[in-house]
């Protein structure tokens, strides 16, 4: 089944807004396109990223069609006039007056369609039965002009698509060509697999381990990640327009832990790359271990995208103009905040000349030092940030003129996009809602970049062409639910005794991460009922296992807790044949001080065990407390060993089987939201199986809560506490025309810049937005109707936005009210 069909358009994805000079054509044959395959089981892409070369250059197909009758199509348009074509010898054609004086078209599509084909060939349920065709389209030349210029009786005259056949008798002209490949009619396992290897999912495909058999009763977990390994993810819409669109500006992509964020950014800084190999390009992320994950992620995305060809790791031009750059820094690797530095001839600072610890305040303090009285030299032409939330602060001192000082300097990085609006840039970033270690502030617009109405607006509506500015991904592929689940309740304690500690506390929030709803948040001491649905933890484990997939275990010493879990390591090395590293992660838990001596204390008991261990950033197996110089801060994986990590390291990584060890730290403090969120994220790194440990009274109140978290399953009801200490609502809303709000409420609270009392706005005026007596805004339809055609100032949105606002934030103010009413007034008449 393909997921996210229920979007209207979303079947037909252009991977970049049509627009530029000179490709008006292009638009009039993928309009046609899309008309005359709406009503068909299909997907469609405008530039699909497969890239072959031509010449000395690459090109991607302008048009791809995977359509379940008539399998692969790719048209080739060329916008020329019967006039610029001189002649054709065989599939070479020659060109008069045209950008160039010669071309393959048909034979350019053929390539494109044979990568494409090698991708599914690899595939044996689809191997050699796909149909497959190529068109090229003319759609400045009509059939007869073809005919009279005599080209049809050309040597190889390919099939054609006309300027006169682009209506309904596209779809026949289509169904009349004869296919390169012909394939068969396609079942439902081969269709679903078709536009899987169209979506690339086979690149996250990992390898089979092969492992001995030993003769048992029960399942070893080795078998089942083989089984894993050789499925396929159903194509996800969503997945498909984030990872393949490059937005002609700012984008924000939020989703719930386990989504596929980082894979998408790096897939779609692979994409960006490879179509513009002249772009200076900057993939951002805050922890430094990932460094390993995200530099093979692009690797893969990039031999993908250009069927093998070109290479990342090993290509120091690639990596020259796709720089992967951890947040901060240092002398040995050159991270985004020192490079920024280099560029602008100014000696970066360290974490010596902060006063902050926090290592996502100190690089705020540093980067707001740099950003102070001066505007810093763009040199990139897009930037993606993955981990945005651990790039956000809460302490006001840190920002830069009341923006997030880490955003502003990305933004102050980039060039723009067009010299014709220099506030477009290609600043994208990705944020989990719940697994900022440091801070409880949400990455919203406004709060990255301040109240300017031209950055508020970075996260609403769409660009041309259909690209989201804001995508917001609910769907978890990588933890199982069970897990899942668990984690969001015992990190928000949706069940503790006093009720919810912290947490989201809109409905639609929570619907946007997956959630279905019950109950109003609105109500004091009401209850809510949360439930989250199988289809949106698509994790096959729990299917495949025949136990829980999470476990809880209490003990009376932490001896006691220590030997069970080497046991339980020995077992999954020995009989469940899992690979020590990669496959296997031991979490501790607790703060920077508790957390050391544990780390310390687990990795010296395994040893003793016989169980080889890792310490992140050590250069070799057994090194219990890593020393700079002899560290490697890139590196949380080393063959051979079992890695132990405190939780600032170990997040961002993951693996099959998670020991999280140390429960009773967070026991200790139950309502330290701090520690709680540690829990979440150390149970979220987890694919497969989670074993939760610590010490201490298994009748006591945290213990007690958790268990009452594993019973509830996926359904979990709560009271809804109005003294939970924060609100983590995650996104703004865009402008709503039926806001509910009081008149008198706006006029008592609208303040005006220019100090005019509130009284001089008219009443009809407020009383046309006012929607507090569930009446619908009067003028809804008539200010829809003129934003879409551009006909409105800009600040006839900015005062519905804030009165939208005041449902959430009282202190919300509304500005510039006398050129609103000015406009308001003639969009009126």
């Amino acid at each position: 089944m393909v997921v996210g069909t229920n979007e209207s358009g979303r079947r037909f994805i252009e991977t970049e807004p049509i627009g530029k000079t000179g490709e008006h054509s292009e638009q009039k044959v993928w309009d046609a396109v899309k008309k005359a395959f709406s009503g068909r089981n299909c997907i469609g892409y405008w530039s699909y990223p497969i890239f072959s070369r031509t010449g000395e250059t690459r090109k991607e197909p302008d048009i791809l069609i995977v359509d379940r009758e008539l399998g692969i199509l790719i048209v080739e348009v060329k916008g020329i006039t019967i006039d610029q074509i001189t002649s054709i010898q065989g599939h070479l054609w020659k060109f008069q007056n045209f950008y160039c004086t010669s071309g393959s078209p048909y034979k350019q599509a053929e390539n494109q369609l044979y990568s494409l084909l090698a991708y599914c060939d690899r595939e044996e349920v689809i191997r050699q039965k796909v149909h497959s065709r190529v068109m090229v389209a003319l759609p400045l030349i009509t059939e007869k002009e073809w005919q009279d210029k005599g080209f049809d009786r050309s040597l190889n005259c390919p099939p054609i698509l006309f300027k006169d056949q682009l209506g309904t008798a596209m779809l026949s002209k289509v169904q009349q060509t004869v296919p390169i490949r012909a394939g068969k009619d396609l079942d439902d396992q081969q269709w679903e697999t078709l536009l899987a290897v169209i979506g690339g999912t086979p690149v996250l495909r990992k390898p089979i381990i092969e492992v001995p058999t030993i003769a048992s009763t029960r399942k070893s977990r080795s078998s089942v990640i083989n089984d894993l390994c050789q499925r396929l993810y159903e194509l996800d819409l969503q997945q498909t327009h984030i990872g393949m669109e490059i937005p002609p500006g700012p984008q924000r992509i939020r989703g719930i832990a386990g989504s596929g964020k980082t894979v998408l950014l790096c897939q779609k800084a692979a994409h960006m790359h490879l179509k513009h190999p002249d772009w200076d390009i900057a993939l951002v992320f805050f922890t430094r271990s990932l460094y390993d994950q995200i530099e093979n992620l692009v690797d893969k995305w990039v031999r993908h995208f250009s069927s093998g060809d070109i290479t990342y790791k090993d290509n120091p031009t690639a990596q020259r103009k796709l720089r992967v750059l951890h947040a901060w820094g240092a002398r040995d690797r050159a991270g985004f905040y020192r490079t920024i530095c280099e560029s602008n001839l100014t000696s970066p600072l360290g974490a010596r000349d902060t006063d902050y610890g926090q290592p996502n305040e100190g690089l705020a303090d540093i980067s707001r030092r740099l950003l102070e009285g001066r505007n810093l030299q763009p040199i990139f032409d897009a930037v993606l940030i993955d981990e945005g939330q651990d790039l956000v602060v809460d302490n006001p001192r840190l920002l830069h003129e009341e923006k997030q000082a880490i955003y502003w300097m990305a933004y102050q990085s980039l060039k723009p996009v067009s010299n014709d609006d220099l506030i477009q840039k290609r600043l994208i970033w990705a944020y989990d809602e719940a697994q900022s270690l440091s801070s409880s502030a949400i990455p919203s617009a406004r709060g990255l970049f301040g109240d300017n109405p031209a950055f508020t607006r970075f996260v609403t509506g769409t660009y041309k062409g259909g690209i989201k500015k804001s995508e917001i991904m609910h769907r978890c592929y990588r933890t199982p639910a069970p897990i899942l689940t668990a984690a969001h309740a015992i990190g928000m304690g949706f069940l503790r005794p006093e009720g919810m500690l912290t947490g989201i506390t809109q409905a639609e929030q929570w619907r946007a991460i997956g959630y279905e709803v019950q109950g109003d948040f609105r109500v004091t001491n009401g209850t809510i009922k949360l439930h989250r649905p199988a289809i949106n933890s698509p994790n096959p484990v729990p299917d495949l296992w025949d136990e829980p997939v999470l476990q809880l275990n209490l003990y009376g010493s932490r001896h006691e807790e220590l030997t069970i879990l080497a046991s339980n390591i020995k077992y999954n090395l020995g009989k469940d044949r899992l690979t020590p590293s990669r496959q296997i992660l031991v979490i501790v838990l607790g703060d920077n001080f508790t957390a050391g001596g544990l780390e310390r204390e687990v990795a010296n008991f395994l040893i003793n065990q016989g169980i080889d261990i890792f310490i992140p950033t050590a250069k070799s197996l057994n090194t219990i407390n890593p020393q700079f110089p002899n560290t490697n801060p890139d590196k949380f994986w080393h063959e051979g060993g079992v890695t132990i990590s405190r939780i600032a390291r170990a997040k961002g990584n993951e693996a099959e089987m998670v020991y999280v060890v140390g429960l009773d730290h967070i026991a200790n403090k139950p309502d330290d939201i701090g520690m709680r969120n540690q829990l979440f994220v150390a149970m979220t790194r987890s694919r497969g199986w989670l074993t939760v440990s610590g010490t201490g009274n298994t009748n006591g109140s945290f213990y007690q809560e958790f268990f009452r978290v594993i019973q509830s399953g996926s359904t979990f009801e709560f009271i809804n506490n109005p003294s939970r200490q924060s609100q983590r609502d995650i996104t703004e809303p865009e402008i709503d025309f039926e806001t509910t709000i009081d008149v008198e409420v706006v006029q008592t609270n609208l303040l005006i810049s220019n100090n005019q009392s509130a009284s001089k706005i008219s009443p009809e005026l407020l009383k046309s937005i006012r929607c507090g007596n569930k009446a619908h805004h009067p003028y809804k339809n008539r200010l829809k109707d003129a934003a879409a055609l551009g006909g409105w100032d800009q600040e006839a949105e900015d005062i519905l936005y804030a009165i939208a606002m005041r449902g959430t934030n009282p202190a919300y103010t509304i500005k510039n009210h006398e050129n609103f009413l000015a406009s308001i007034t003639k969009i009126h008449e």
